[in-house]
C-alpha cells in the first residue's frame, strides 16, 4: 500500500500547478466569478506563523469556490514601500531595491512551499514603477478634483526615524518602533504636510456602513474612527479678574445641551490657545508643568486612560443658562483635534467627567431624572429636573429647545463634528513613492504632468534621513533640480514620498490589469470582477479598510468603477499565540516558522488543516505542539482509506449499509458546503473528520470497489481538497480521474439521502420541553401527535385536561397546548 509521504508529494504538485496554470485566473471567463484575498504582505522578514493563517482562510475560500464551478481568482502581490523595508535594508546595508530583490524571491518561495493557489501571473509590486506611476496618478487626479492640499500643521514626529506619525504608533510618549529605548524620542512639531480631504466623504462613508458585510467589530472601529457628533457650540464668558479688559469667551462642544444646568466646571484640553491667557499666575507653574507632560501622551493614550488628572487654572466662567460662576480646568481627556477642544462638563450625566469630579471633588448636579440613582452618574434620557423653566420636559425635546433659546441670545449655534481627521500622505523618508509636485519661485506648487509620470525614486548610495526634517531624496541633487512644467524655470522636486497606505489603498483594483501603462485600470474588467467577494485580515481595521473605502468612492465619482465599495464581504480574524496566551515575539525567540514545520515532514497540508481548525476563524488561537501531529494523522487516515479502497475488489454492498453510508457521506458534503460558505471552518474540517470516523467503522463489512464507495470517497477527498490541497490532488488520481480535484469537482448534497430510519421529535407542553421522541423518518402527523400524548412524562403535564392546539412542525416539533 502506498504510504502517504508530504515532502514527495507536495513538491510534486506544486511543480505539476505551476507548469498547468491551473490557477491562473480567466477575467473575461463567462463562469460566475469570485475572489478571495487577504491583506498582502510587506516583505521585511521571513514568512510567519500570523502569515499562513491569514493567507490560507482567504485562500481556502478561493479553492471552494473553484471547485464549486466559479473562475476563482485568488491574487498576490507585495506591499513593499514604507518604513519596515527600509528599516530592514539599513539594518542588512544594503538598498531597499535590492532588499526586495533578496526578500521577494524568498517570500514566493514560501508560498509555494504552503500550497497556495496564488495566480502569479498577475503579481504586483508597490515598489515596482509601473505600478507607482498610478499611485502618483491618484495623488494628481485628488489635486486635480481639490481633495489634496497643502498645510502646516501639529505632528508627532520621531527623531530616531526622521518622520511624522499616526496617533496610533505612539505608546507611552514613544516611537511604537522604540519601546525599548530609555528616553522617549518624539516630539510635536509643526511641519507642512500634503493631505487628502477624506472628510469631505465623511457622511457617505458613515451611512454605508450598516450595509457591510463585514466582521460588526470592524464596522464599529470604522464608525467610531470617523466619530460623527451632533450637538451644539455654546459660548462660555469667561470671568475677567481686570474689569477693564475686554470680555473673552470659550465656545464648547456638546452633544448634550439639555444638560446644561447641570455644567458644573469646564474643561481646556492642554494645548487650547486660551490656557496661557487665563492661568492666573499663582497656577502658572502647575498648569505649564501639566502641559508639557501631555505633550508626550499619544491621543490614543490620552482617550485610553483609566485614570484622570488634571490642573485648575484659577479663573471661572460663567455658564450662559443660569449665570453660575463655573471653575475652568485643563485635562488630556479632552482633545484639540475633536469640537473646539473645550467641553462643560456634566458630571452626573457623563463618566468620565464623574470620575473627573470625584477626583477632585467637584459638584455633582443631577438634571435628567431616569432610573439612575442619586448618587449614580447615567446619561441615559429622561425629565428635566432642576432646569427651571425645562423641568418635566423629556430630555430630548430639550436639547433642540435650549439651543434655539441660546441661539436667539446669540450664545449657541447647533453643530456637527468629526473625530476624523484629513488624512496625512507626507513621508519624510526614502522608501515610496516620491510626491509628483515640483516647486516654482515664479509658480508655487506645480502638479508634474501625467506624461512625465512616474516619477521615478532614485537609488541612492545613502538612503538614511538626513536629520533636518526632510527625506535623503533632498540629497539626490541631480533628481531634485528640475524644470516647472508652467513656465519652464528652474524647480525644485518635492522630497517628501507618500504614505504607502495609499499604495495599500488601490491594489486590489491592480490585480485585474497589472500591466497596464496607458490606464491605472480597465474600468470594464474592474467592474465586471469588482467588489472583492472576501477579503480577511488580522490587523488595520480602522486606518486602511477606511482609505481603501474612500479611494474607490472617488474612484466611482471619477466614473472608474460602479461599486463605490470595494470589499463585499470583510472577515477580521484572530492571531495565532503561543501556547501561554502572549504574542509571538521575535525578542522572546517564540515565533513558529511554518517552513520549519513543513520539512519536518508533517507537511503543509497537515499545518494548513491544523491552522483552520485550531479554533473559529475570529478567534485567536494559541500554538498546541500537538495540533499539526493530530491533522496530519486526519489527513493520513483519508489516505489509508483511499489506499486500502484502491487494493480491493469489485463489491456488492447491502442496501442497508449504502443508506448508511450515503446518510454520512451527504450530511458531510451538506455540513462542509454550508460552513465553508459561513466561514465556520473548524466545524467543517470536523464535519469531515466524523465522516471519516463513520466510514472506517462502515468498511468493516461490504467494503469494495462500488458505485457507493467510490462517491463516499471522492465526497471526502473533494470536501477535504481546500484544506489539504496537495494529498487530496494525490488521492483524486488514485480514485481514477486524469484532471485536477481543484476545479469544478465539489458534490452537491441530496436532501432523500439525509432521511434516516428514525427522526427525533421535540415534544412541548405549553411550550416547555416535555420529551424527545424518536419515530420513522415517514410518520404521520397523527402517528407522531399519538405517540406525543403516550408518552408518560407528557401525560403528566397534560393531566386530564384536553389539548386546546396541538402544533406540528414535520420532522422537528409537537407543541401541546392545553
Amino acid at each position: 500500500m502506498k504510504r502517504y509521504s508530504p515532502k514527495d508529494i507536495e513538491p510534486k504538485w506544486q511543480k505539476k500547478w505551476a507548469d498547468d496554470q491551473i490557477y491562473k485566473a480567466d477575467l473575461g471567463s463567462s463562469k460566475p466569478k469570485y475572489i478571495a484575498m487577504s491583506m498582502f504582505n510587506y516583505p521585511s522578514g521571513n514568512l510567519h506563523i500570523g502569515h499562513a493563517m491569514n493567507y490560507t482562510i482567504s485562500e481556502v475560500k478561493a479553492r471552494f469556490k473553484r471547485q464549486s464551478g466559479y473562475e476563482s481568482y485568488h491574487p498576490v502581490g507585495w506591499d513593499s514601500f514604507g518604513l519596515p523595508a527600509e528599516n530592514r535594508a539599513i539594518k542588512a546595508g544594503i538598498s531597499p531595491q535590492a532588499s526586495m530583490a533578496e526578500l521577494i524571491p524568498d517570500y514566493r518561495n514560501a508560498y509555494i512551499a504552503m500550497g497556495w493557489s496564488n495566480d502569479w501571473s498577475k503579481e504586483i509590486s508597490t515598489h515596482d514603477p509601473l505600478y507607482y506611476k498610478w499611485t502618483q496618478w491618484i495623488f494628481s487626479e485628488m489635486y486635480r478634483n481639490g481633495l489634496a492640499y497643502q498645510d502646516s500643521r501639529m505632528q508627532w514626529w520621531c527623531d530616531k526615524c526622521q518622520t511624522v506619525l499616526a496617533n496610533e504608533q505612539i505608546i507611552d510618549g514613544k516611537c511604537w518602533r522604540h519601546e525599548g529605548i530609555q528616553d522617549p524620542i518624539v516630539q510635536q512639531k509643526e511641519v507642512k504636510q500634503w493631505f487628502f480631504k477624506i472628510t469631505a466623504y465623511a457622511d457617505e462613508l458613515l451611512d454605508a456602513i450598516d450595509d457591510l458585510d463585514w466582521t460588526e467589530s470592524v464596522k464599529l472601529a470604522q464608525a467610531n474612527w470617523i466619530g460623527k457628533s451632533k450637538g451644539a457650540e455654546i459660548d462660555f464668558e469667561i470671568e475677567s479678574r481686570d474689569k477693564s479688559h475686554e470680555s473673552r469667551k470659550i465656545t464648547v462642544f456638546t452633544t448634550r445641551p439639555d444638560t446644561l444646568f447641570g455644567a458644573t466646571f469646564l474643561v481646556l484640553a492642554p494645548e487650547h490657545d486660551l490656557v496661557a491667557q487665563i492661568t492666573s499666575n499663582d497656577q502658572k507653574t502647575a498648569v505649564d508643568e501639566y502641559v508639557k507632560a501631555s505633550s508626550l501622551k499619544s491621543e490614543l493614550e490620552r482617550q485610553s486612560s483609566k485614570e484622570k488628572t488634571g490642573v485648575f487654572t484659577g479663573t471661572y466662567a460663567i455658564n450662559p443658562i443660569n449665570q453660575a460662576k463655573v471653575p475652568i480646568w485643563i485635562a488630556d481627556y479632552v482633545l484639540t483635534g475633536y469640537g473646539t477642544g473645550a467641553i462643560m462638563a456634566v458630571p452626573a450625566h457623563d463618566e468620565r467627567d464623574f470620575e473627573f469630579a470625584q477626583k477632585y471633588e467637584l459638584p455633582v448636579i443631577r438634571v435628567v431624572k431616569n432610573n439612575a440613582t442619586d448618587e449614580e452618574c447615567s446619561h441615559d434620557e429622561g425629565v428635566m429636573m432642576s432646569s427651571s423653566q425645562y423641568d418635566g420636559l423629556p430630555s430630548s425635546d430639550v436639547r433642540e429647545k435650549i439651543v434655539a433659546d441660546l441661539e436667539q441670545k446669540g450664545v449657541a449655534i447647533e453643530k456637527t463634528n468629526y473625530k476624523m481627521r484629513d488624512w496625512s500622505v507626507s513621508r519624510q523618508r526614502y522608501w515610496g513613492a516620491p510626491i509628483p509636485i515640483v516647486y516654482c519661485q515664479k509658480d508655487g506648487a506645480v502638479l508634474v504632468p501625467d506624461a512625465q509620470l512616474p516619477v521615478v525614486l532614485p537609488e541612492l548610495d545613502d538612503f538614511q534621513p538626513s536629520g533636518d526634517g526632510r527625506s535623503a531624496l533632498a540629497r539626490a541633487t541631480d533628481w531634485l533640480q528640475t524644470t516647472c512644467p508652467t513656465c519652464g524655470g528652474p524647480a525644485e522636486r518635492e522630497t517628501d514620498t507618500l504614505d504607502t497606505y495609499i499604495c495599500s489603498s488601490w491594489y486590489m483594483l491592480r490585480y485585474f490589469d497589472p500591466s497596464n501603462t496607458e490606464k491605472i485600470f480597465d474600468t470594464a474588467v474592474a467592474n465586471k470582477w469588482m467588489p472583492i467577494d472576501f477579503y480577511n485580515g488580522g490587523d488595520h481595521a480602522t486606518a486602511h479598510l477606511l482609505y481603501a473605502r474612500f479611494v474607490t468612492r472617488f474612484f466611482s465619482k471619477i466614473g472608474l468603477v460602479d461599486d463605490p465599495e470595494p470589499f463585499k464581504q470583510m472577515l477580521f480574524n484572530g492571531k495565532v499565540l503561543a501556547s501561554d496566551g502572549t504574542m509571538f515575539s521575535k525578542s522572546k525567540g517564540n515565533g513558529i516558522d511554518p517552513l520549519e514545520i513543513i520539512n519536518s515532514g508533517y507537511g503543509a497540508d497537515a499545518l494548513r488543516t491544523y491552522l483552520m481548525f485550531a479554533a473559529p476563524l475570529e478567534f485567536s488561537p494559541r500554538w498546541d505542539p500537538q495540533g499539526v501531529p493530530a491533522t496530519y494523522r486526519f489527513i493520513n487516515r483519508i489516505w489509508n482509506l483511499v489506499q486500502e479502497y484502491a487494493d480491493t475488489q469489485d463489491a456488492q454492498v447491502q442496501e442497508a449499509y449504502a443508506k448508511k453510508i450515503r446518510f454520512s457521506t451527504h450530511s458531510m458534503i451538506k455540513k462542509v458546503s454550508e460552513d465553508l460558505e459561513g466561514n465556520r471552518y473548524n466545524t467543517a474540517i470536523s464535519a469531515a473528520m466524523k465522516c471519516v470516523n463513520e466510514l472506517y467503522k462502515l468498511k468493516t463489512q461490504h467494503f469494495g470497489k462500488s458505485v457507493v464507495w467510490q462517491e463516499a470517497l471522492e465526497a471526502i477527498v473533494a470536501c477535504s481538497a481546500p484544506f489539504a490541497p496537495h494529498a487530496m490532488e494525490e488521492l483524486w488520481q488514485d480514485l481514477g480521474h486524469d484532471s485536477t480535484v481543484h476545479i469544478d469537482t465539489w458534490p452537491t448534497h441530496d436532501e432523500k439521502y439525509l432521511q434516516g430510519d428514525e427522526v427525533t421529535i421535540v415534544v412541548q407542553v405549553n411550550g416547555k420541553l416535555r420529551a424527545n421522541l424518536s419515530v420513522a423518518s415517514g410518520a404521520s402527523q397523527e402517528e407522531v401527535q399519538t405517540a406525543a400524548l403516550a408518552d408518560e412524562n407528557v401525560q403528566k403535564h397534560v393531566g386530564n385536561k384536553k389539548p386546546t392546539k396541538i402544533i406540528y412542525v414535520p420532522g422537528r416539533l409537537v407543541n401541546i397546548v392545553v
